[in-house]
């Protein structure tokens, strides 16, 4: 039995997309555009924004300027969003921030912008999203879906901040699926691998299985078409960090360890 609603037909689907400016949310704007979903924009650049909306295929879509750390402004958005498409079927955080840290380098000040980004915010999009989602037409379930990544499976090199913020980010996803599933709402969390991103283009380390956005989205969908919770890409690589998950701590340090690279 599936465990969230299968979704195969995305015509007429209402979905709000914050983080959409690039990456995997504009890729994603694009193909649920051709679709047919009405597509709700979110990131804090207007102008990129824009760009984007000028871009997409078919009708009714919307551009939201909006910032996630900002909760007053995500309120405003969603009761925006309320007035002018009626609510919500699928809600998408897809927003994040990534900087390489180690132990001998990093401030908590960097830590803390990394959970705003990557954990707090998706908290304040939840909040927000919600009440809309709720509100759903009979016959459609609403539901939530958390853009993480397999870099909250355990601890890795160069992931002080990011790591830690993305694993809370899963455990949210995991909490609120069991408060929501039994009232009819889907919860999806999304833990990709490497993605050549503006965000990965940081990396001074071979990426192994780096695949581009649009294969990325592909998967993505794929993974709402099926029902699944957990949707990880591309398996070859997010196979193996699953199993890492399992290892002992000897053996896992033991071998993640060696890939660490320099050393202070």
């Amino acid at each position: 039995m599936s465990l969230n609603p299968k979704i195969t037909d995305w015509r007429g689907q209402r979905v709000w997309l914050l983080g959409a400016s690039s990456g995997i949310g504009a890729e994603l704007a694009q193909q649920l555009a051709a679709l047919g979903a009405h597509v709700v924009l979110s990131a804090r650049r207007a102008e990129v924004l824009d760009s984007l909306l000028q871009s997409l295929p078919g009708d009714g879509h919307v551009a939201l300027v909006c910032d996630a750390s900002d909760q007053a402004a995500l309120l405003a958005t969603a009761a925006q969003i309320q007035a002018e498409l009626g609510g919500l079927d699928l809600a998408v955080y897809l927003a994040g921030d990534y900087v390489p840290l180690r132990a001998w380098d990093f401030t908590p000040q960097q830590v803390r912008q990394l959970c705003e980004v990557n954990y707090l915010g998706a908290v304040n999009f939840t909040h927000a999203a919600l009440p809309l989602l709720r509100r759903a037409p009979p016959g459609k379930s609403g539901g939530l879906v958390l853009v993480s990544s397999v870099a909250g499976y355990r601890g890795l090199p160069k992931a002080l901040g990011y790591g830690p913020a993305k694993a809370a980010l899963i455990h949210f996803a995991e909490d609120i699926y069991l408060d929501l599933h039994p009232q009819g709402m889907g919860v999806w969390v999304v833990n990709p691998g490497f993605v050549a991103t503006r965000l990965t283009a940081q990396n001074d380390f071979h990426m192994p299985a780096l695949i581009t956005p649009e294969v990325a989205v592909k998967s993505l969908l794929a993974g709402l078409a099926s029902g699944r919770f957990d949707i990880h890409f591309p398996k070859r690589f997010t196979r193996f960090m699953k199993f890492l998950r399992l290892l002992p701590y000897r053996a896992y340090f033991a071998l993640v360890g060696r890939t660490a690279g320099d050393k202070e």
